[in-house]
């Protein structure tokens, strides 16, 4: 009291202010998150008939009890491949706040009849399940969907062909093209998350395990799978899968598989609804959608495509991007702490979303910014309770993707292993031999299947005892086959937000070979990392028979340099003074991605591994360089 009352008017004002503003944002929380029912009366495994015949099971959630309104209801569909009895507790949640809530489980999976090939399905089934969900009699007519990842998938392949019904998408975590964030990147294979995911569901497929009893019961193909899978590691050694492999236990698994590696070009088969959405946009109906992303997320990619090629519609279009891999909403990513504003109940946002767009609700969506992503920055340098970095960051609110004020800043690659803003007069070049029986191991990055086997998310780029395919436990930069390039110590704070990518000049002794970049921050050194924290923030690779086209293949000639982009998707970061900036160039990130023989064989049919010396060109007419985009206005500290 002693300090309120020496403290000046305008103060006081200021105090004054601050108090109503979290009353108001107190009274908006309690307003949105608060239950309008509190029963739920559950009707399982309702059997939807699809338009060929097959019966898909679909849960169907009601409000019930004294208080609750009386029906019909706007309803929520959500549609997984998981085991719809798994979404249980998100299903609950919104019913509890008035809605009727319809969980499905997609064609071939679990409860529901018909045989699963994965995505291509979810377009014609989804537009039937959103329309018998708005003829039923507690439906008012008006359905939203809801979901992340291949719950996302199952929301954009409905809405390609724009049921009549359909309201609103809340939309987490999903692809845009899956050639490109989800099946591979730069036309290599993402081994790690297609071999892992291929073994989960064939384990959980119908083929491997009865669901007639109450208790679901392994077949003898669903005991070869799970041995498979728990001896995962090995069979990723051992990739590429052969016929023979544990998916031959589960044919019609390990035929969508199979035909993934059956198309290494961008054809038609990667240009179905289901796999692309990119290829369809102007197809969506002229609704409501937010896309929610994460900067360590695998599908970051397609957040940022959907929402830029969707945000051209009349309909209000949201973008929400946290420091988050595919789990959402949480405070930290892998091995680094982003601090308490990153959190996010994800449940929370979408009421509110589906209040605003189903109820008629007004909660003031439509004023905002339609772009908010977190910034991610420096913090004290120090361990927190769990023994992670804390990072920290804030949030920050833009009307486009990428958001205004940015100017791109080249920083060319010089001989010396530095990263300067001028190229270096003279032509120099630095090689590195890259042996894929000896390859790079993948610490951190955009990991969800495999994180049981690799750290995913931000994390220090040095080996650690149990890390796959690790050698020793030094920095990936100690290696022979890393070539590193940074900046000095920055004198100022540099935010980097948006696009960045990578262009370099290369050749190879190989006709074929991978070329790998990584952005990296490097903190300075602390009393709890006495050698500093080199986070990583995104990668990319490129095989290099696709550097002119995911559409065709083109070998290189030995020896011969060729100028090549390599994609690093997006980021938003703060490097702070004394941080530096970091770029480590390679040709393998083990398993997240396959590793190229190097022989300029068919994909996933090499014979044989043979060592390439690979080599990076900079200077003169050749100057190999990083392109990030820089905030204009930078605060020094």
């Amino acid at each position: 009291m002693a300090t309120w009352a020496k403290s000046t008017a305008s103060e006081r004002l200021a105090m004054n202010r601050f108090l109503l503003l979290l009353a108001l944002h107190c009274a908006l929380i309690a307003a949105t998150t608060s239950a309008d029912v509190v029963q739920v009366r559950i009707r399982k495994n309702v059997m939807m008939p699809a338009r060929d015949g097959v019966r898909l099971a679909t849960d169907v959630y009601l409000p019930d009890g004294e208080s609750t309104p009386e029906g019909p209801f706007p309803a929520i569909l959500i549609r997984t491949p998981y085991d719809k009895s798994g979404v249980a507790g998100t299903a609950e949640f919104f019913t509890k706040h008035g809605y009727a809530v319809a969980v499905q489980d997609v064609r071939g999976r679990f409860s529901s009849e018909g045989t699963f090939y994965i995505y291509t399905q979810e377009g014609s089934d989804g537009y039937d399940a959103a329309e018998w969900v708005a003829s039923r009699p507690w439906c008012n007519g008006d359905v939203g969907t809801y979901g992340g990842s291949y719950l996302a998938a199952t929301q954009n392949a409905l809405a390609v062909l724009r049921p009549p019904h359909l309201k609103t998408m809340f939309v987490l975590v999903g692809t845009s093209n899956y050639i490109e964030d989800g099946a591979g990147r730069g036309g290599a294979f993402a081994l790690l998350h297609n071999a892992t995911y291929g073994f989960r569901l064939a384990y959980t497929g119908k083929e491997a395990r009865t669901y007639d009893a109450e208790e679901p019961e392994d077949t003898a193909a669903g005991l070869a799978v799970k041995q498979a899978y728990d001896k995962l590691g090995d069979w990723l050694k051992a990739a590429p899968l052969k016929d023979n492999s544990p998916l031959a236990w589960t044919p019609s698994y390990r035929k969508w598989y199979a035909d993934w590696r059956a198309h290494p070009t961008y054809d038609d088969y990667w240009k179905q609804n289901g796999y692309n959405f990119e290829e369809y946009h102007s197809e969506y109906p002229d609704i409501p959608i937010c896309f929610v992303g994460g900067w360590y997320d695998i599908f970051k990619r397609g957040t940022l495509n959907n929402f830029i090629g969707l945000s051209r519609r009349k309909s209000y279009t949201k973008l929400l991007m946290g420091p988050w891999t595919h789990s959402t909403g949480k405070t930290f990513a892998g091995d680094v702490n982003f601090g308490p504003e990153a959190e996010m109940k994800m449940n929370h946002e979408a009421v509110r979303w589906f209040d605003h767009f189903l109820k008629g609700k007004d909660q003031g969506i439509e004023e905002e910014p339609p772009v908010k992503y977190f910034v991610m920055g420096a913090g004290e340098m120090a361990k927190d309770a769990d023994g992670r970095l804390q990072s920290g960051g804030r949030w920050k609110t833009a009307a486009t993707w990428p958001p205004k004020g940015l100017a791109e800043q080249r920083f060319y690659l010089c001989d010396d292993g530095s990263l300067q803003l001028t190229p270096a007069s003279n032509a120099g070049q630095s090689t590195f031999e890259y042996d894929p029986q000896d390859p790079v191991p993948t610490i951190g990055g955009n990991i969800d299947s495999g994180k049981h086997l690799v750290r995913r998310g931000a994390q220090n780029q040095v080996s650690i005892e149990g890390d796959f395919a690790a050698r020793d436990e030094l920095p990936l930069s100690a290696r022979s086959d890393v070539l590193t390039f940074e900046t000095g110590e920055l004198a100022y704070n540099v935010e980097v937000t948006g696009p960045i990518r990578a262009e370099l000049w290369v050749s190879s002794i190989a006709k074929d070979t991978d070329f790998t970049a990584k952005l990296i921050d490097v903190y300075p050194p602390s009393k709890d990392y006495p050698e500093g924290y080199a986070m990583n923030l995104e990668d990319g690779i490129l095989r290099m028979r696709f550097r002119n086209s995911r559409e065709k293949e083109d070998y290189m000639i030995p020896g011969e340099v060729y100028k090549v982009t390599i994609d690093l998707w997006s980021t938003a970061n703060v490097f702070y003074k004394r941080h530096k900036i970091r770029l480590d160039i390679s040709s393998s990130n083990f398993p997240m991605y396959d590793l190229n023989p190097n022989t300029g064989e068919p994909l996933g049919q090499h014979t044989r591994l043979e060592s390439a010396l690979n080599t990076i060109h900079f200077g003169g007419e050749q100057s190999s360089c990083l392109v990030l985009p820089v905030k204009r206005e930078t605060t020094s500290q």
